[in-house]
């Protein structure tokens, strides 16, 4: 049970209640994550805002997911990795795919750089080598792409955290731990 109400559009605040409606627009329901963070109108505006702001981003929605799925797995965030693997299915992502990048690894050596890159943020809390941003740039991802895998660590990480800190109730299909 969660350790803050899950609302409803009406039990939420007004200032909340138009980027509920946004939510259940997108998902054709209020994913539970949402609802709880309804309780602070300010937290849904930036998570939502921060969700719209990289869906036009240099990354796509495919990586976005597969960093998702390794942050979440390396934070041992069950919610998170249910929702960024249903999520990553409807990016393309085959379930192989995504199982794999739960671990940081991709079939594509650059990708595979990639989320290696952002597992070791997490893991390093942001000390990261600068031998691996090099190596990053050797492979030809860009600053924007780099900056952006940050930024997108940190947005997996508030919502890793939301999920762990409240016990939110899963509402996707479960998916295994793969790092153990």
């Amino acid at each position: 049970m969660a350790r803050v109400p899950v609302l409803t559009t009406a039990e939420a605040a007004p200032a909340a209640q138009a980027n509920l409606a946004k939510v259940e627009k997108a998902f054709g329901t209020i994913p539970n994550m949402f609802a709880a963070v309804a309780n602070s109108p300010a937290a849904l505006q930036s998570m939502w805002g921060s969700f719209g702001a990289f869906s036009t981003g240099a990354l796509g929605a495919a990586l976005t997911e597969q960093i998702a799925v390794a942050v979440a797995d390396t934070n041992d965030c069950a919610y998170c990795l249910a929702a960024h693997t249903a999520l990553g299915q409807q990016a393309g992502l085959s379930p192989e795919e995504l199982a794999t990048a739960q671990r940081a690894r991709a079939a594509d050596p650059k990708t595979e750089a990639l989320l290696q890159f952002a597992h070791s943020l997490v893991e390093r809390r942001g000390k990261v080598d600068p031998q691996q941003l090099a190596g990053l740039r050797d492979l030809g991802w860009t600053d924007s792409q780099i900056v952006e895998t940050i930024a997108q660590v940190g947005l997996n990480l508030f919502t890793n955290y939301i999920n762990i800190a409240l016990d939110i109730p899963v509402d996707f299909p479960e998916v295994p731990f793969q790092r153990g």
